[in-house]
């Protein structure tokens, strides 16, 4: 799971958030080296058809250097990505609906416009997930709400870019089993969570995968073990 491929900021608090872009073509073509076959999200609804070495890469959010800096990389390393997108991506819609992002850093930072990713469409490179209507914060919201939310974004999208999102990406990783039984309501094949882990197909729940979260401040060995177990560092 990736947020931003950008530099680090002097004493920003999301670093973790921006991993830099010599880092992340490392990280890439490490995957490429080692024979991964890179897969979109909505891939993993036919799990019986997965190879050994399946990695589905994800970006949350939509921020601009998606396009800028990461899908270059993705170019040349014959890699693929899905990108989940807030239909409202104006203004401080996550740093007004989670406590611990009270400021404006991650709503100043630029996001994509429509133009933009409908470029990223158009080149193969990436598919449309949904990211929910506003980033909501879905378990403070009523049903009625949260459906809205996490349907709005499917309806408007195929409108928008001629595309409908076949997957989900819980917001903030927010979720309760009432949303979940929502995606599932609202026609999505797969959601993913913030849940860190590896999971086999065999035992996984579609509309509750974990992702791999890789760090601004990981190195590549860093990267490396999290790729082989599903968490940083040597701790189990």
């Amino acid at each position: 799971m990736y947020h931003m491929v950008s530099e680090h900021r002097t004493k920003a608090r999301f670093n973790k958030l921006r991993v830099r872009p010599r880092a992340f073509a490392e990280q890439i073509k490490w995957l490429k080296e080692e024979g991964f076959r890179f897969v979109f999200a909505s891939e993993l609804a036919d799990h019986g058809n997965l190879a050994d070495r399946t990695v589905c890469l994800t970006f949350d959010d939509g921020y601009a250097d998606n396009l800028a800096a990461a899908d270059p990389v993705l170019e040349a390393c014959g890699a693929k990505a899905t990108l989940y997108l807030p239909e409202d991506r104006t203004g401080g819609w996550s740093s007004k609906k989670k406590a611990h992002h009270a400021d404006d850093e991650l709503a100043l930072e630029p996001k994509l416009t429509d133009e933009q990713v409908r470029t990223m469409l158009a080149n193969g490179r990436w598919e449309l997930g949904a990211h929910s209507a506003t980033h909501a914060n879905l378990p403070t919201l009523d049903q009625a709400e949260a459906f809205v939310e996490i349907t709005g974004a499917r309806k408007n999208f195929a409108a928008i870019f001629g595309a409908t999102p076949m997957t989900f990406a819980y917001p903030f990783g927010l979720y309760s089993s009432r949303d979940a039984g929502l995606v599932y309501e609202a026609g999505y094949v797969a959601a993913m969570t913030t849940e860190p882990g590896i999971q086999s197909p065999d035992n996984w729940n579609l509309l509750e995968l974990s992702r791999i979260k890789v760090s601004g401040k990981d190195s590549l060995f860093s990267f490396k073990l999290r790729i082989n177990g599903g968490k940083r560092g040597l701790q189990k």
